[in-house]
């Protein structure tokens, strides 16, 4: 079965305050992208790489992909929408085929593992998706409005990528019209009556949004395999 995985990489990352999106900014000297990039082509070099990027960045993606010789990779280039859902159906009109695994990827999640990649497609394959995620370490509460309260912390789970879906399923899901209830690619499937199988993923996995994000990312990447 064909195994494809959808990078959005289509955002321009304000919060960074940078002059460039954060997936293009570079961690121990190389761009955030191309490490999560290789992350994918360390776990299986055959994967169909699917890279979403917004208009004004898609000839510094490709200068990219020839100065840190990935060109050789199975990588198809596709431009962004005005929301991630749109990104991310963007991507998926790229694929062909009807049968197949395909992983959505934040491009800004550089340090994910081999081995949550793996758990996440072999998942997928038996099962029909697959979530990564990882327990809450901290104290939780509940605002509403003017009041709080005190929450279960084990009643809940931080979510990752790669979101791992077969195509005959997420597919036709996006076909819906977007909601602003669509957080992430589970909530899509969730919405078209999908059941949610969540696996366990790598606390390293952070999204880098904000330069607080980079230096821990700095820290961290050494130690990720």
């Amino acid at each position: 079965m064909q195994r494809y995985v959808i990078i959005v990489a289509g955002g321009v990352g304000s919060r960074m305050k940078s002059d460039r999106p954060k997936q293009f900014l570079d961690l121990n000297g190389t761009p955030i992208l191309v490490h999560t990039l290789r992350r994918f082509l360390q776990y299986d070099a055959t994967l169909h790489l699917i890279l979403v990027v917004h208009k004004d960045y898609a000839t510094h993606l490709a200068s990219m992909l020839e100065k840190f010789d990935l060109l050789q990779a199975n990588i198809t280039i596709t431009l962004g929408g005005e929301t991630r859902f749109d990104s991310v159906k963007n991507g998926l009109n790229t694929i062909s085929s009807k049968e197949g695994i395909v992983g959505i990827h934040d491009a800004a999640r550089p340090l994910v593992s081999t081995e949550t990649i793996r758990t996440c497609f072999e998942t997928a394959l038996s099962e029909g998706n697959a979530i990564p995620c990882i327990p809450v370490n901290e104290s939780m509460r509940k605002i509403n409005n003017a009041l709080n309260e005190a929450v279960d912390r084990n009643a809940y789970r931080i979510i990752q990528t790669p979101q791992c879906f077969r195509l005959s399923e997420i597919v036709p899901a996006f076909e819906t019209a977007y909601s602003s209830t669509f957080t992430d690619d589970a909530t899509v499937l969730e919405a078209a009556g999908g059941k949610i199988k969540l696996v366990t993923g790598n606390v390293e996995n952070i999204k880098i949004t904000s330069p607080q994000d980079l230096i821990l990312a700095q820290a961290l990447i050494a130690h990720v395999k």
